[in-house]
């Protein structure tokens, strides 16, 4: 009988040791913030869209994906770029296609009702932009009679819409930046509405034949976004990757790679 309760008493312990391995198991493979590490996450882009987004030799590079990057390692997940055109990218979180968007997107009310963001990671702004040659533009109200080219889906067509009526121009809605562009700068468009960030990079860097004009028409602030509603753990991660990288001056050096101060 002895020998039969030792046995036993020996299989109890070793079930006790097997449990808490599993728990410690299991433990390790959450984030001390209560999301999930290893998990991959589906994020939405647009690599039209330089400084934030764009491709060189096959690689995507930019603000927003060094940022994006720097964030998953900080919080342990992995992430899968989807590059799309803009305008489709609320729609692909909707669908279930992504899980993650960051897209140089304004944080407006009326995103806000489809996607939390999480919190503004740069201050941005609206400008009017003209032909080099162009000195008749230079605010809103030099824009009756005009056209006025904006990237469909994003915060400068939506601008263009409501201020349509009250300025008499007319409205050319392209796909993509580059395109929209080109419209300018050949005379097709008379203006174009972009965030002053990115249209000071693309006349930096690619010799554009534009020029900004007048005062910014906002001050909007880029988040980034999951579906309302879901993905709350993950968008808790985002938030405090976000802070780290403030706090250990890694996101200064990322805007810094690519803009300068102003």
């Amino acid at each position: 009988m002895k020998k039969w309760s030792l046995l036993a008493l020996l299989i109890a312990m070793m079930l006790v040791i097997a449990a808490c391995g599993s728990d410690e198991s299991e433990e390790g493979t959450t984030s001390g913030d209560g999301g999930t590490e290893g998990e991959t996450y589906t994020v939405g882009i647009d690599t039209t869209y330089p400084p934030f987004e764009f491709e060189v030799d096959g690689e995507y590079t930019g603000i927003d994906i060094d940022l994006i990057k720097a964030i998953a390692e900080n919080q342990g997940f992995e992430i899968e770029f989807s590059p799309m055109d803009f305008g489709g990218i609320i729609p692909a979180l909707q669908a279930g296609q992504l899980d993650v968007a960051i897209a140089g997107m304004s944080i407006t009310e009326e995103r806000k009702e489809v996607v939390d963001f999480s919190d503004p990671y740069f201050d941005a702004g609206l400008s009017l932009v003209v032909a080099e040659s162009n000195n008749d533009i230079t605010a809103l109200e030099d824009l009756e009679g005009k056209t006025v080219a904006v990237k469909s889906g994003t915060t400068g067509a939506q601008f263009a819409r409501d201020n349509e009526a009250e300025y008499g121009y007319t409205i050319a809605q392209f796909e993509d930046s580059p395109s929209m562009f080109q419209e300018v700068s050949n005379g097709n468009a008379d203006v174009l509405l972009e965030d002053y960030p990115v249209i000071a990079y693309a006349i930096a860097e690619s010799g554009l034949d534009l020029k900004t004009v007048g005062e910014r028409l906002t001050g909007d602030q880029y988040g980034i976004a999951v579906l309302k509603g879901e993905n709350a753990e993950l968008l808790e991660q985002i938030n405090a990757g976000l802070e780290e990288l403030r706090a250990s001056g890694e996101y200064d050096e990322i805007l810094a790679k690519y803009i300068a101060a102003e």
